[in-house]
């Protein structure tokens, strides 16, 4: 195996270390920062105010977090809505007939309406026709150097999946749908048996390969092919579903759809388009997030003894703001959220549902637990960082909790998130290939010095 090192002396004793050059390149790449405010450059796509900058249109999903008041600009309750229908009314729905959601709601944000009972019958059929891998693949490629990053060990699946397509280039709609909505099916498979490869040979534990089946559900696979016993219960199941429901869409402008988006614009492949949006949700700022705050949680768990202490969960808050606890990264991973301010309405629907589980599991002095910090953080970020716009809960601040009750592997926690937002970058890549005829290709300015060449003599 050839291994990769950072230091360049085996080549040359009076060679420059890796750590040199790269004080070298920070030096040469450091632009000022006023001179983005001279410019008027958005950074991160957004202006002085947070506000995304208006690069595209779309029918697929819609985020609303504020409403116009006599010409100002007023913070609302957030709202999430896939094809102009309410998260919250799409939820109640199927919850209400007692039926799993996400096929339903994957088939919505890719052709744009709810399914009728037969429409929503055929699909499932469909997904669970999709739901297989090439054969000898899991020996031949998942089984192979497996990694304990699961989100490299599924980009690498899905690139090499593109060697097994008898018509990966083409970028016509019937053959991308094809491919997307086989990708769809397969991340659960993609996604557990990559952490079973990792957990026998990293691990030294039992390998277990089970079949999914096709008369369950996403959800219902997922657990299945994840348990040695293949049992679950229903509450887990529903608690499962919902949040793949939550995670599969949220707007164009989120870090991996606009990833999806941009990468599509160029005529590329699927296969190489969704792995770029792997690369991106793989970032701790995007789908990464709900893990830091299950290990957040891990230590003021065995710093704070008292759960029923609010002085001292506070004081744990202060520290991690202050850069004095975790990873002292200043955060309170959880809280805030670039788009929403008055609440995330992802992270109240699911909080009702992870309350449920926690009673289950004889878990709720944990859930109290995190009620209070949801509570005492926005008052605690307010006073520390000065921030009075609002600060809530999002998502990740639930979820975490959710899988850790579910038995599921920190590991599988963004891969996850995968597996439910494939939907949305579906929905996005075909959006894109339909009306779109230009590459995507923001503006960047050069402010370097013009300079003058120097022959190698002269340097």
């Amino acid at each position: 195996m050839i291994e990769l090192t950072t230091n360049f002396n085996s080549y040359s004793q009076n060679s420059p270390t890796i750590e040199q050059l790269c004080a070298k390149c920070v030096q040469s790449s450091c632009i000022d920062a006023d001179l983005y405010a001279k410019f008027d450059v958005k950074r991160g796509l957004r202006d002085l105010n947070g506000k995304g900058v208006l690069t595209g249109l779309t029918e697929i999903s819609e985020i609303r977090q504020n409403k116009i008041v006599n010409g100002e600009t007023i913070p609302t309750d957030g709202k999430l809505f896939y094809r102009g229908i309410n998260i919250n009314d799409l939820i109640a729905g199927f919850a209400a007939d007692g039926r799993f959601g996400f096929e339903e709601t994957v088939y919505l944000l890719l052709f744009g309406d709810l399914p009728n009972a037969k429409e929503l019958a055929d699909f499932q059929n469909l997904l669970a026709s999709y739901r297989t891998l090439p054969k000898n693949f899991v020996r031949d490629v998942v089984m192979k150097a497996p990694s304990g990053d699961m989100m490299n060990t599924l980009s690498r699946s899905i690139l090499t999946l593109f060697c097994y397509d008898s018509n990966p280039n083409d970028i016509e709609l019937t053959n991308v749908l094809r491919q997307c909505l086989q990708l769809i099916s397969v991340f659960p498979l993609l996604s557990v048996y990559g952490y079973n490869a990792y957990r026998h040979y990293h691990l030294g534990k039992s390998l277990y390969i089970h079949n999914p089946k096709p008369e369950l559900s996403t959800a219902e696979n997922i657990l299945m092919l994840l348990r040695p016993d293949k049992k679950y219960t229903a509450l887990e199941a529903q608690v499962l579903d919902v949040a793949l429901v939550l995670h599969a869409e949220h707007g164009g402008g989120n870090n991996s759809t606009f990833t999806t988006r941009v990468v599509t614009s160029s005529g590329t492949d699927t296969y190489s388009a969704i792995s770029a949006s792997l690369a991106s949700l793989k970032g701790p700022k995007h789908g990464g997030a709900n893990a830091k705050v299950s290990g957040m949680f891990a230590e003021l768990k065995e710093e704070v003894t008292d759960w029923n202490d609010e002085d001292a969960i506070a004081a744990y808050l202060r520290k991690l703001l202050h850069k004095e606890a975790y990873d002292k990264a200043g955060l309170i991973y959880g809280m805030g959220h670039a788009v929403y301010s008055i609440s995330d309405p992802r992270a109240r629907v699911l909080k009702g549902y992870v309350e449920r589980l926690a009673y289950e599991k004889g878990m709720h002095d944990e859930f109290d637990l995190y009620a209070r910090v949801e509570r005492l953080a926005p008052s605690v970020i307010a006073e520390e960082k000065r921030i009075y716009k609002g600060v809530s809960a999002n998502i990740d601040f639930y979820s975490g909790f959710m899988y850790t009750m579910l038995g599921l592997p920190i590991e599988l926690y963004t891969p996850l998130f995968a597996i439910a937002r494939i939907a949305g970058w579906s929905a996005h890549r075909m959006e894109e290939l339909i009306n779109a005829s230009k590459i995507i290709r923001p503006a960047y300015m050069s402010v370097a010095t013009e300079r003058e060449y120097k022959a190698l003599a002269d340097r």
